[in-house]
């Protein structure tokens, strides 16, 4: 797996090399964009209609346009002029809760792999937050962005969580209302919850379209037709009672019964 970022993470004086890997992948199935009459590839040319060629990516550079049509350029270079050496490490600001922080927060996840001879400290600060409880929130420029961080120790390593700004996030666009409820109807929704609780293993579920999708895809190479689902319609509509649309959610839990056959 690629590095996605190099780094360091600085803890006062102590200064922890590290790598960060991603810890998901996409295992969707990608489609390419074909023409429809000939089935060939859909290529995108990157074209300055100004100078009536195809642009290589040498012939690029970047423009902040500050009005109608007109462009500030910054070299790669200029960029990298302004990071200072705080910039190219992993600047822990302070230590808090993990219930601290909420979840609206959290973007994409990293495992920080230390660097060779880096382990002692890395270990060091892993178990030390571990111990106390507590994730460290930090900052580093990531690109051209200053990025917000949450790193967070688990039994094997640490974590490094994304985090948005403040500014970042949005409200709810819609108002949510908070009717009365009875208090029947919350006890009886308890149940239902008792009842559908179990630990979570994350190895029992998978993508199941993606299966069929998979096989589809299989059957139309071989020379086979798409057949139509012949999965029921479900009625999603919501309950007039929904108290007995609760009892029956219940009793749909609860195990099945084989009856006993009567021998004569």
């Amino acid at each position: 797996m690629a590095v996605a970022h190099k780094g360091a993470i600085s803890f006062g004086l102590v200064h922890i090399p590290i790598q960060l890997y991603r810890t998901t992948q996409d295992t969707a199935i990608s489609f390419n964009q074909l023409c429809k009459d000939t089935h060939e590839r859909v290529k995108y040319k990157k074209f300055c209609p100004n100078c009536d060629k195809e642009l290589k990516s040498e012939d690029i550079v970047k423009g902040y346009q500050y009005e109608k049509d007109k462009y500030v350029i910054m070299t790669n270079d200029e960029i990298e002029k302004l990071k200072v050496e705080k910039d190219r490490t992993i600047q822990i600001q302070h230590f808090t809760s993990l219930a601290n922080i909420n979840d609206l927060y959290y973007e994409k996840n990293y495992y920080a792999v230390p660097e060779k001879h880096a382990e002692k400290a890395y270990e060091l600060l892993r178990k030390a937050m571990q111990e106390e409880n507590v994730v460290a929130v930090a900052k580093t420029v990531i690109g051209t962005k200053e990025t917000l961080l949450a790193l967070c120790p688990s039994d094997e390593e640490i974590i490094v969580k994304t985090l948005f700004y403040e500014e970042e996030l949005v409200e709810n666009p819609k108002t949510i209302l908070h009717p009365d409820i009875d208090k029947a109807e919350l006890n009886m929704a308890k149940q239902l919850i008792t009842s559908m609780s179990k630990p979570f293993e994350p190895e029992t579920y998978h993508d199941e379209f993606q299966e069929r999708l998979r096989n589809a895809i299989e059957e139309k190479i071989d020379g086979h037709q798409i057949l139509h689902s012949s999965d029921r319609k479900e009625d999603h509509k919501t309950p007039i009672d929904l108290m007995e649309a609760l009892k029956q959610s219940i009793e749909a839990t609860k195990p099945k019964t084989k009856r006993k056959r009567v021998r004569h």
